[in-house]
């Protein structure tokens, strides 16, 4: 798989999506330094199967809306509590940033619920916790082969759910 790595600065929002570049603010001697930072942007959970034509366009666009709003929802597990606020650039307009997490958790259930609970299980190893499919199979004690399948159908539905044309 190709990978196309590019250099970001990070702010308290995360990567900056334009090139590194800092704007000027005034004079170049009060300026901090800049972290960078070089983000994957072909790296994702789903991109595997979808680049070996084992998901269909429809399929890779749910899983990726489905971990975006698993990613928006805050729901992985963290190891300590974290006091630093949550920033999402754009999100749904009129909404401050806890509702807009609410929406996200509410999507993401709504999405899983719509999958069922024999998918549902696959569905969120291979897309939110980004196991491989055979990792996924064996802690579930599936036979080899069969959670690609079972994949594709969860996506299907989730792809329902979400609208995905």
């Amino acid at each position: 798989m190709a990978q196309f790595l590019v250099d970001r600065e990070l702010t308290e929002e995360g990567p900056r999506r334009q090139g590194g570049v800092r704007p000027e603010a005034g004079g170049g001697a009060a300026r901090g330094a800049v972290r960078t930072v070089r983000v994957n942007l072909a790296e994702s959970p789903l991109t595997w199967l979808h680049a070996r034509g084992h998901l269909n366009d429809r399929q890779f666009a749910a899983g990726e809306r489905l971990r975006a709003d698993w990613e928006r929802a805050e729901l992985a597990p963290s190891v300590t509590m974290r006091w630093d606020p949550v920033r999402i650039a754009g999100g749904e307009p009129g909404l401050t940033q806890s509702e807009r997490q609410l929406a996200a958790r509410r999507r993401f259930d709504g999405a899983i619920a719509a999958a069922g609970p024999g998918l549902a299980d696959i569905l969120w190893r291979v897309v939110c916790a980004g196991e491989g499919v055979p990792v996924a199979e064996k802690a579930l004690a599936w036979p080899a082969r069969s959670g690609k399948l079972v994949l594709e159908l969860a996506l299907d539905r989730v792809a329902g759910f979400y609208g995905v044309p």
